[in-house]
């Protein structure tokens, strides 16, 4: 069983980052603009690919909480959803709860785009005020 966990602290650039595997519960929170996007996403890259190829099928609940993220971000979190949605299409029940300001369109409106892109997920946009 998969018991190890993923924990990267946020800075100033990149979001901070937990993935609990016991729990199979995965949340980015914070700013994604860093100059190495993949230097920030590819452990989360392993670690998910190696999640799913141990947990049997276990739910994954993933959260979203980004204040801001760049081009480079957008496409390795859309590397994430695809992973995600490949498992959900596999039988593995996942949900995603992507957060926003109530008054950010753009974080709800790439939340919508996100979510169009997947057919298996169960993705919901929440209105919440930011987590800080």
């Amino acid at each position: 069983m998969v018991s190890e966990s993923l924990k990267i602290a946020g800075t100033e650039r990149s979001p901070e980052i937990e993935f609990d595997f016991e729990r199979g519960f995965l949340r980015f929170r914070g700013e994604s603009y860093p100059e190495d996007a993949s230097a920030v996403f590819g452990p989360v890259f392993v670690a998910l690919d190696r999640f799913l190829a141990e947990a049997g099928g276990r739910e994954i609940q993933a959260e979203f909480d980004l204040a801001y993220f760049n081009s480079s971000s957008a496409k390795a979190l859309m590397n994430i959803f695809l992973r995600l949605d490949s498992a959900a299409a596999a039988g593995t029940p996942v949900s995603v709860r992507w957060l926003h300001a109530p008054d950010d369109d753009t974080m709800r409106e790439f939340g919508e785009d996100f979510g169009e892109d997947l057919d298996h997920v169960v993705f919901t946009l929440v209105a919440a005020d930011p987590a800080g």
